[in-house]
């Protein structure tokens, strides 16, 4: 990595997911005892602790189509805020959520850090789902699904217009690997955004390596480097049990582990954040584990 300092941020947030048990994801990964063993490797270990959320028993749900909104960018802003200034340090933001919908949060800062330096960003984003959906498409109302669209300059002006521009990221730097559960509607949003998608589907005839060059070639063209988005829902539930929102074909243990260690070759990525991990469903903390090694060998952890 470029820097030899990591910043842990906790995003606790579940406001933008319809299961509950998400916001307790960060302390579960704390528990597995990431810090520890993020300084075994060598790098100098800060945690920022939480940012502070609301709960959704003390906050109005709003609108059916966009549910706790105004709470979500609220928080988003909070975290954009707080990763601007690790960067502005020169240390490695590491976000731990939380529903995806804080994504809007570090994304946001990272490519406004990019941004006052005249530079670029790019991103990778793997995930069962293309949370590609907007207001008006979301069967659910569930902010977690938009956050991509709003990182690439579709949906509401709440999100997708923090620090006063869009988009956050060219989307023709955007890739998402791991596709396995797109909604009908959200499908156009997709084809139509030029955000570079690959489903399981591409993973299985072509393999992984090919499609994580791909990825990482396309998150580096003219860019300062990559944001990597980790939704735990990306591994098959198998490995995997505790996710918001888990889909069975997901990538094995092995295939999540060369995605990681390539990203980590690669040199090029700049922050990162692990999303989705529900203690309240998994089976004896053993996601946030798996959550804490793919960490591990995304910055620097090998076998040999």
């Amino acid at each position: 990595m470029p820097y030899s300092r990591i910043s842990i941020i906790g995003a606790p947030l579940d406001l933008g997911q319809g299961r509950r048990g998400v916001d307790m994801g960060p302390s579960a990964m704390r528990v597995a005892n990431l810090n520890a063993r993020l300084a075994s490797l060598g790098y100098e270990i800060e945690d920022l602790g939480n940012v502070p959320v609301e709960q959704a028993e003390a906050a109005p749900e709003g609108h059916p189509h966009a549910k706790y909104l105004p709470q979500i960018a609220a928080t988003c802003q909070r975290l954009a805020q707080q990763v601007l200034g690790v960067l502005g340090k020169s240390g490695i933001p590491l976000v731990l959520g939380g529903d995806h919908s804080v994504a809007v949060g570090t994304v946001s800062g990272v490519s406004q850090f990019f941004q006052t330096r005249g530079e670029k960003i790019g991103l990778i984003w793997l995930d069962a789902h293309a949370d590609m959906n907007t207001p008006e498409s979301s069967p659910s109302g569930n902010v977690h699904g938009m956050p991509l669209a709003c990182l690439v300059g579709i949906g509401p002006p709440e999100l997708t217009r923090l620090f006063g521009y869009q988009p956050k990221v060219n989307p023709k730097n955007a890739v998402v690997v791991g596709l396995r559960d797109v909604d009908d509607i959200e499908k156009p949003h997709v084809r139509d955004s030029g955000v570079r998608a690959f489903t399981m589907r591409h993973i299985d005839e072509r393999g992984l390596r090919s499609i994580m060059e791909e990825a990482i070639g396309a998150a580096t063209e003219g860019t300062a480097g990559f944001h990597l988005s980790l939704d735990m829902d990306f591994v098959d539930p198998k490995d995997a049990p505790g996710v918001g929102t888990p889909v069975r074909g997901g990538a094995t243990y092995r295939e999540a582990h060369l995605a990681m260690e390539m990203i980590c070759d690669s040199r090029r990525m700049i922050s990162m954040e692990v999303v989705e991990v529900n203690p309240v469903i998994d089976e004896v903390n053993r996601t946030a584990d798996l959550a804490v090694e793919l960490v591990m060998s995304g910055l620097g952890k090998r076998i040999l």
